[in-house]
């Protein structure tokens, strides 16, 4: 896309601060950080929400799998920082204690853009980082059996 300012980070067109690249994932500091560390990770397939994004696209930011290999144990260790996902190892690497792995889906939802990214933010005390409100409601518990019902029906 064209328009897209996230693809125009992939493709070199805008500078980023390029934390971690492969041939699906860029992961890059935040230009309006909620805190220090704040980070983006992007699959470079651009799609708006996360349902867009073929699974084999999103695989190494969460969740990392190891290929089976013939090679020695020696060069598995070697690699196994390698196979972490992606953002897990930028969790690691700024040394937060408490964060906030985030991902949003439209505009209601607070997407600004669209291009599926994941904010790791970390929460280094109560005025840095994100902050949420959690405005829960009480539970009907047939309501909520009829929607366990359907939403299992369809997984």
């Amino acid at each position: 896309m064209s328009a897209c300012i996230f693809c125009k980070i992939i493709k070199g067109d805008i500078p980023a601060f390029k934390l971690f690249e492969s041939e699906r994932v860029l992961a890059f500091l935040d230009i309006q950080p909620l805190s220090r560390g704040h980070a983006m990770v992007i699959p470079k397939y651009h799609g708006a929400k996360l349902t867009d994004i073929p699974d084999d696209q999103l695989e190494e930011i969460l969740v990392r799998r190891s290929r089976p290999s013939n090679k020695t144990i020696y060069l598995m260790i070697l690699l196994s920082a390698s196979m972490q996902p992606v953002a897990k190892k930028l969790a690691l690497a700024s040394g937060a204690i408490n964060y906030n792995i985030l991902q949003n889906n439209g505009r209601l939802a607070h997407q600004e853009v669209d291009h599926v990214h994941f904010h790791m933010i970390p929460k280094p005390n109560a005025q840095e980082g994100l902050g949420i409100g959690w405005p829960a409601t009480k539970t009907d518990m047939e309501m909520l059996k009829e929607l366990f019902a359907e939403l299992k029906s369809k997984m």
